[in-house]
């Protein structure tokens, strides 16, 4: 017997309130990047009562993803990972509309994704360039844009920080994306929060180079751990909670 909404989310509603609960449900989300971040992103978010979700990620699980992605495991190898993502939100809220959509923010596919019909962006792209096009086009629509800075060569999750995305400092993405931007004359049309860290290590391990089928377009990416992705990602799904707690978000 599947449970009742009331059930799967009574810990929730006894902490954040029937009205919060109400206006979690009611919110259009959608996450570009369901990788090490936005894969728990996406799951603290239906945890958390967001029944509105649109993930969208072009890539398929590799074996390199297993460490630290929620849907990837060596039975998920090879698989669209926002489709193997969505079906495991389904199984935690069977009642929740996600949406999966395998495909890639650029500036040419921008308006394929019908930004304004939505009530938050999250950005926990990878690409510098597809990023940059990220923060400007969802900072010119009214949603509350949230966006994950680098969380790779980390290993402590208590110096995770959030803060605008003028304030955020000892990031090098950040600092790179306010570079780019700056240079190409592009400012994001309105401030927005980040979550960031300003750790950073140095990779002392080798690459080790996968068979090129297994590479799905992916270059060699800096080490990274469960233990600072996922923190990162439940972080970004806070800021919508916390944005709703405060009665906004509709």
């Amino acid at each position: 017997m599947t449970p009742s909404q009331k059930e799967i989310f009574n810990r929730a509603e006894l902490l954040l309130g029937a009205d919060v609960m109400d206006r979690l449900a009611s919110v259009r989300v959608i996450l570009f990047g369901v990788g090490g971040v936005g894969s728990w992103c996406a799951e603290g978010l239906v945890r958390s009562g967001v029944t509105h979700l649109t993930l969208v990620d072009a890539d398929r699980i590799a074996p390199t993803n297993i460490n630290r992605q929620r849907m990837a495991t060596v039975l998920t190898v090879g698989q669209s990972k926002v489709e193997v993502l969505r079906s495991i939100l389904l199984e935690i809220n069977p009642e929740a509309e996600i949406e999966a959509i395998e495909a890639r923010f650029t500036d040419a596919t921008a308006a394929d994704f019908r930004l304004g019909s939505y009530d938050y962006i999250i950005d926990a792209i990878d690409a510098l360039k597809d990023k940059a096009a990220l923060i400007l086009h969802a900072t010119a629509t009214p949603a509350t844009f949230f966006s994950s800075m680098g969380a790779a060569c980390k290993v402590d999750p208590t110096r995770i920080r959030v803060a605008s995305f003028r304030e955020v400092r000892g990031c090098p993405l950040g600092a790179m994306l306010r570079k780019k931007l700056r240079k190409a004359g592009t400012l994001p049309a309105k401030d927005f929060l980040c979550v960031y860290d300003e750790e950073l290590l140095e990779n002392r391990g080798a690459d080790t180079a996968l068979p090129e089928e297994m590479k799905f377009d992916k270059k060699a990416h800096n080490g990274s751990l469960v233990t600072v992705t996922a923190p990162f990602g439940f972080t970004l799904a806070s800021l919508v909670i916390e944005d709703c707690n405060r009665g906004k978000g509709l």
